[in-house]
C-alpha cells in the first residue's frame, strides 16, 4: 500500500513537471499546458527530462493519459486507442446488419411510407405537393428512389397495397443507411465526451439493440434522416470544441463548418431540427462567453472567433436552408395535389394550372366573375350550390360552403348594393370600404348572413344564398376591405388579402375549416363571424376573374419572388403543424407515455393471418435509460456537494467529475430540449417523436452507468471493484443482447397467434396492458 502512493506521488510531480508555467498555454479549465520537446527537457526541470518514453510510462495510468490527452499532447496510438477503432469497426458491422436484415419486409406499405413514398414519387414526377414538413427529407427520399430505378408510378394509396413490381428497396435502404449510422455517431460523441471506450460501446449497444430505432431506421421515413442530422450536429460541435486549444486551424474549421451544415439538414427536415439548434447554440454562446473571460485574448481576437461562428453557425446554415427550398421549387414546378394550400399568385407558377401563363383584369370592377379563395389551409373556394340547408339547421335556404377544388359553382358576380349596371365605357373599379353584393352565377342568389347560428360553429352566424335571379334583401350587403388598405385603394387580383364585413350584423365571412356532414357534401363551413380581428380563416384573394370590358394583363407580371414563395411556403407549413388535430377515436400519444414506453404504434397488420409490425423501444433499454436519469441526477448532486465542500479530487476521479457535469450536462440538456416542449404543443403528437431525445438519454446511460461502476472503488477493495465493474458490464451487453432476441420480433415482423396465445412468439412478452401487439 506504502508503495503504491509513492507511485501515485510521483506520477503527479511528472505531471506537476509537464506543466510547467514557464513555457505553457492556458486551457479550458484554466490549467496550464506544456508544448513538450522530445528531445529538450523544460527549463527548471532538468533532474527530470520529459521524453515522449516518460509520457507513455506516465500513461500506464488511464488518468494521466486522459489529462495529458485533453491538455493538448500529441501522444502516439497505445493499447486502448486501437481498441477504441476495433470497437467501432465492431459497432459498424452490428448496427449495419441490424438495419438491413429483412429490409424489403414486408413487401407492402407500411405506415406513413403511405405519405413519404408518395411525395418521393412526386419529386421524380415533378408534381407540386403540400407538407407541414421542411423539403429535404423527402427529396433525399426520392433522389435515392431515383438512383435505384424507381419510376415514381406506384401511387401509396393506403396501407397495406403490394409494392409488385416496383423498386422500393432503394428508398427504404437509404434510410436505414442513415439509421446505421447513429449507433458508430453515438459511440464516437461518448468517446469523446468521457475518452472511455466502454462508456462508448455501452451508447452504441443501447441503439443497436433497440427494437424502436431498428423499426423507425428500416422502412421509408423521415425519422431516421432527421435523427441523422441530428447526431451528425452534435458529433461535429464536440469535434470541434476538441480543438478549441487550435483555434483557426484546418480541422478547427472543417469541424466547425460541418456543423452549421448538418444544423441546416436537421432543420431542412423537420422544424424539431430547431431544438439541435438551440443545443449548439447554447454551447457556442458558453464558449463565447469563456473566450471573452480570457484576459490573455484581445477584443480583436474574440471578435474573429465571434465573426467566425456567426459565419459558420448562422450564414452557412441559412444558406444552405433556402438553397434546399431553391431546389424544392425548381424540382417541384408542375401543377398537383398541394396547389389549393397555396396563394393564388404562387399557383401562377406551377406548369398545367389554370392561372399559368394567364391573363386577366388586374383590378377588380363591378360586373366582374370571379372566385374567391380563402387564405387558411384547406380553406377552400367560396362555393354554393342548389342543395338546401336540412330543417332544424339555421334558416332552410341554399348552401354556401368553401370548396377545395376548381368548380363552375365556385363563381359570384360582383354587383352594386342597387344592382345597377354600367352601360357603356370602362367599369367602375372596386375599392377598399365599398359596400357591394356577390350574387351565385349558377343559382343566381346573393351571399346572405342573418341572425340564425351557423351549423356547427354555433357563436358565428350562419351564411347562405337567398333572393331570386339577384334581388333579395339589406342581409345581402357586404362592405369590401383590404388588409393594410386605405379608403380608396382598388382591390388587386391574387394579390389583395380581402376580407367582406356583413353591413347588417357586423360580422365578417370566414372559413371555419370545419367539415359538414353528409347533408353539406363535407364541404368546408362557411360562417360570418362576430370576432373581427383578422386570421387567416377570415381573409380572401380573388383568383379568377373575368370582364371582358377590362384590359387583360399577363398574370407573370404578377409571379411572386422567391422570398415572397418562401415565406408563403412557411406559412403554410407553420399553419399546417398547428392544424394537426386528432381526429375522431384517433390515438393521441401523450409525452409522459414515451420515456416509460407505455405504448407503441401500430405499423403493419392487425390480425394474426397479416403481417405484423409494431413500433416499440426494447423495454429493458428504456427502463434502463429513465433509470439511468434518475441515477445521473443524484451522481452529480453528490459530485457537486463534493466539490462545494471542498473535496480533492486527482487523476481518476477528476476526470470523472468532468465527464460526469460537462460531457453528461451537454447530453441532458439535449434530452430535454428534444423532449419538453412536446408539453405545450397543440398539434396532436405520436409516439416516434420522442426518439430523437431518446438519442440523448442512451448517450447519458453510456457515461452514467460506466462512470458508476467505475467508482465502485469507493465503497469496495480495489480486487472486488475490478470484478464487479467487468461483471457489470458483461451484465449489461448480455441484457441488452437477450431483450433483443425477445423483441426482435416486432421489428422484423410477426406471423401466427397474437401475443396472448400461448404459441405465438411474443408469448408471456406482453408487459404492459397499453401494448398492442
Amino acid at each position: 500500500m506504502e508503495d503504491r502512493r509513492k507511485e501515485h506521488h510521483i506520477q503527479r510531480q511528472d505531471i506537476s513537471a509537464v506543466r510547467h508555467r514557464k513555457q505553457c498555454k492556458v486551457n479550458e479549465w484554466g490549467e496550464s499546458i506544456l508544448q513538450v520537446n522530445p528531445e529538450q527537457p523544460p527549463s527548471g526541470v532538468s533532474s527530470n527530462p520529459i521524453t515522449y518514453d516518460h509520457i507513455n510510462r506516465l500513461t500506464s495510468n488511464g488518468a494521466n493519459k486522459k489529462l495529458l490527452k485533453r491538455e493538448g499532447h500529441l501522444i502516439s496510438p497505445s493499447r486502448d486507442d486501437y481498441v477504441s477503432v476495433y470497437t467501432l469497426v465492431l459497432v459498424v458491422l452490428l448496427s449495419v446488419c441490424t438495419r438491413f436484415y429483412k429490409i424489403t419486409e414486408p413487401p407492402h406499405v407500411c405506415w406513413d411510407e403511405t405519405h413519404f413514398g408518395k411525395m418521393g414519387s412526386y419529386y421524380i414526377n415533378r408534381t407540386f405537393f403540400f407538407d407541414v414538413h421542411p423539403p429535404l427529407g423527402k427529396m433525399l427520399i426520392g433522389l435515392a428512389g431515383y438512383l435505384t430505378g424507381y419510376d415514381g408510378t406506384f401511387p401509396f394509396i393506403k396501407p397495406g397495397d403490394k409494392y409488385e413490381q416496383h423498386n422500393y428497396w432503394g428508398m427504404r435502404g437509404f434510410c436505414a443507411a442513415l439509421g446505421s449510422c447513429l449507433p458508430p455517431f453515438a459511440f464516437l460523441i461518448v468517446l469523446e465526451l468521457s475518452h472511455s471506450t466502454p462508456a462508448a460501446l455501452i451508447a452504441a449497444c443501447l441503439l443497436i439493440f433497440d427494437t424502436g430505432c431498428i423499426t423507425l431506421s428500416q422502412y421509408i421515413l423521415l425519422d431516421p434522416i432527421l435523427m441523422f442530422f441530428i447526431m451528425s450536429s452534435v458529433l461535429s460541435m464536440v469535434r470541434f470544441n476538441k480543438y478549441r486549444l487550435r483555434p483557426f486551424s484546418f480541422s478547427w474549421w472543417l469541424w466547425l463548418l460541418l456543423t452549421g451544415v448538418c444544423l441546416s439538414g436537421s432543420l431542412g427536415v423537420k422544424f424539431v431540427g430547431l431544438f439541435v439548434i438551440l443545443l449548439v447554440g447554447i454551447n457556442t454562446a458558453l464558449d463565447l462567453w469563456r473566450l471573452l473571460g480570457d484576459l490573455s485574448f484581445s477584443l480583436v481576437d474574440f471578435g474573429k472567433h465571434l465573426l467566425a461562428r456567426v459565419f459558420g453557425l448562422i450564414m452557412l446554415p441559412l444558406f444552405l436552408y433556402t438553397t434546399i427550398f431553391a431546389v424544392h421549387f425548381i424540382v417541384l414546378n408542375r401543377s398537383g395535389p398541394g396547389d389549393g394550400f397555396f396563394s393564388s399568385a404562387f399557383q401562377s407558377r406551377l406548369i398545367g394550372n389554370n392561372l399559368h401563363n394567364a391573363s386577366m383584369p388586374e383590378y377588380l370592377a363591378y360586373g366582374s366573375i370571379i372566385t374567391i379563395k380563402n387564405l387558411r389551409i384547406a380553406g377552400g373556394y367560396l362555393h354554393s350550390h342548389w342543395h338546401l340547408y336540412p330543417e332544424g339547421v339555421g334558416a332552410h335556404q341554399q348552401q354556401v360552403t368553401a370548396y377545395l377544388h376548381k368548380d363552375y359553382n365556385n363563381l359570384w358576380l360582383v354587383k352594386r348594393p342597387d344592382n345597377s349596371e354600367d352601360h357603356a365605357g370602362s367599369p367602375e373599379l372596386v375599392r377598399h370600404g365599398d359596400i357591394i353584393k356577390l350574387e351565385h352565377k349558377e343559382t343566381t342568389r346573393n351571399l346572405h348572413s342573418h341572425l340564425h347560428a351557423a351549423p356547427l360553429t354555433k357563436k358565428h352566424l350562419q351564411v347562405t344564398g337567398y333572393g331570386i335571379n339577384g334581388t333579395g334583401d339589406a342581409n345581402d350587403l357586404w362592405q369590401v376591405e383590404l388588409c393594410g388598405g386605405r379608403k380608396g385603394d382598388p382591390v388587386k387580383v391574387l394579390r389583395s388579402k380581402v376580407r367582406f364585413l356583413h353591413r347588417s350584423t357586423g360580422c365578417v365571412l370566414c372559413s371555419s375549416g370545419k367539415t359538414l356532414p353528409k347533408w353539406g357534401w363535407e364541404q368546408v363551413e362557411v360562417t360570418c363571424s362576430p370576432y373581427v380581428k383578422e386570421t387567416p380563416n377570415s381573409q380572401w384573394n380573388i383568383e379568377d376573374h373575368i370582364n371582358p370590358k377590362l384590359p387583360n394583363i399577363s398574370l407573370s407580371v404578377l409571379k411572386p419572388t422567391f422570398l415572397e414563395i418562401l415565406w408563403d411556403s412557411h406559412i403554410v407549413m407553420i399553419r399546417g403543424n398547428s392544424g394537426l388535430k386528432p381526429k375522431d377515436n384517433e390515438v393521441n400519444s401523450k409525452p409522459w407515455h414515451w420515456p416509460i414506453n407505455y405504448q407503441g404504434l401500430r405499423f403493419s397488420g392487425v390480425n394474426e393471418t397479416e403481417y405484423r409490425v409494431y413500433l416499440l423501444g426494447n423495454p429493458v433499454i428504456w427502463w434502463l435509460n429513465l433509470f439511468s436519469l434518475g441515477l445521473y441526477v443524484v451522481m452529480v448532486t453528490v459530485a457537486s456537494l463534493a466539490v462545494q465542500r471542498g473535496v480533492k479530487l486527482e487523476g481518476t476521479r477528476k476526470a470523472h467529475c468532468h465527464s460526469l457535469m460537462k460531457g453528461g450536462g451537454m447530453l441532458l440538456l439535449g434530452w430535454l430540449l428534444h423532449y419538453l416542449p412536446f408539453y405545450i404543443m397543440g398539434r396532436i403528437l405520436y409516439y416516434h417523436h420522442y426518439f430523437p431525445a431518446m438519442l440523448f438519454s442512451s448517450m447519458l446511460t453510456g457515461i452514467t452507468l460506466d462512470i458508476f461502476l467505475q467508482s465502485l472503488d469507493l465503497l469496495f477493495s480495489p480486487s472486488v471493484s475490478h470484478y464487479l465493474l467487468r461483471g457489470g458490464q458483461s451484465m449489461l451487453l448480455l441484457g441488452f443482447l437477450y431483450s433483443f432476441y425477445l423483441f426482435h420480433p416486432l421489428s422484423y415482423g410477426i406471423r401466427g397467434p397474437l401475443a396472448h396465445d400461448p404459441a405465438s412468439s411474443m408469448a408471456g412478452l406482453r408487459w404492459m396492458e397499453s401494448w398492442e401487439f
